[in-house]
């Protein structure tokens, strides 16, 4: 079990279960209420019935923990989960306030992000935002470094993550030429580490390279506009010949946030220091007098695409919370009408001294 993260600490929470004769596992797949368990005695399929919460972030889930019949029992069932220590989560499509985990006790959360077109760092800010969130140490991964023509090139787009990454190890890979293949295995050495990316960033070649086999199948991203098959449908939990698990995920097409404030901040850390300089604790940044955030603009050392990132990723994930909460929706929305009444007031004034 070690190899699947099995340690001390999980032997010491698992100890009343042991004495009821259950066995300890690692889920490695879930599918329709059914999963897959890496235990001692080998990896065994379990039914979930026993442990469906109506709360959807306490289902089973591909990383997590669990306690299982043991061998005799056709079919075997999941009794219980171990307790998470991170959970990387999505806000659902649906027009409900859920929220979807993608994986559990993940040590790092590694972002693909294919160097086959313009970077969205919009894009890269809002999975680095729940990374962090998470609990997990994200990592920026640019594939198919291969197709940038040149060193200089590649060095450049790396610096311009880097901008939208603080804190974060960026570099580039290439699975056809094992570019940076050496540093993501040992990156991916040090615990469990989600892959992660929408559909076409090469995941799940990513994860043949990391396997040294073909496990995962790959298909080509189409001619038309270069974008991925979803060829992952399931996350797998898989296990690395140099250390380490790997949890290879579906492309997504959506990354809602989901209560990831905490992780807002890091992923903007810089503007959340010039914040702590504002003359108002509450700027909103956006026309008040005294605004550090805003004068770091006009100075230039606050590019406006960082603000405005900022204020969008605040904004969605303010309404994600209230949401659950009608009072804080209320709230909300009172105090954005105020804010946006005392930005129109401050516009309209500097127009007046400037006429």
């Amino acid at each position: 079990m070690q190899p699947y993260g099995w340690d001390a600490d999980r032997e010491a929470e698992f100890a009343p279960f042991a004495g009821q004769g259950l066995l300890p596992g690692r889920v490695v797949r879930v599918d329709r209420g059914l999963c897959d368990v890496v235990t001692s005695a080998g990896t065994v399929r379990a039914d979930t019935e026993f442990v469906v919460p109506r709360d959807p972030m306490k289902v089973v889930c591909t990383g997590d923990w669990v306690a299982v019949d043991p061998a005799g029992g056709d079919p075997r069932y999941v009794r219980t989960l171990l307790s998470r220590r991170t959970a990387f989560v999505r806000s659902t499509s649906s027009k409900r306030s859920e929220g979807q985990i993608l994986a559990a006790n993940v040590d790092h959360a590694i972002v693909a992000v294919p160097l086959t077109g313009d970077l969205d760092l919009g894009r890269i800010e809002r999975f680095l935002a729940l990374a962090w969130e998470s609990g997990a140490q994200p990592v920026v991964v640019l594939t198919k470094a291969d197709l940038v023509p040149d060193a200089v090139t590649l060095s450049y787009l790396v610096q311009d993550v880097e901008t939208a990454a603080p804190g974060v190890p960026v570099f580039g890979v290439s699975a056809a030429t094992g570019e940076g293949i050496d540093v993501l295995a040992a990156v991916a050495a040090g615990g469990t580490s989600v892959l992660l990316g929408q559909s076409g960033a090469g995941k799940s070649t990513l994860a043949n390279a990391l396997l040294g086999e073909d496990v995962m199948e790959v298909r080509a991203t189409r001619d038309v506009d270069g974008k991925g098959r979803h060829t992952t449908t399931t996350r797998n939990l898989l296990a690395l010949p140099g250390g380490g698990v790997l949890i290879d995920t579906p492309g997504l097409r959506g990354v809602g946030l989901w209560d990831a404030q905490t992780g807002v901040g890091q992923v903007f850390a810089e503007i959340e220091e010039l914040a702590g300089k504002c003359r108002f604790q509450d700027c909103a940044h956006i026309a008040e007098p005294g605004c550090a955030v805003l004068a770091a603009v006009e100075s230039g050392e606050l590019p406006e695409r960082r603000l405005d990132s900022y204020r969008k990723l605040m904004r969605e994930n303010q309404w994600i919370v209230a949401k659950t909460d009608a009072r804080l929706r209320a709230e909300l929305r009172r105090d954005w009408k105020r804010k946006g009444a005392e930005g129109k007031a401050a516009m309209e004034a500097k127009r007046g001294r400037w006429a």
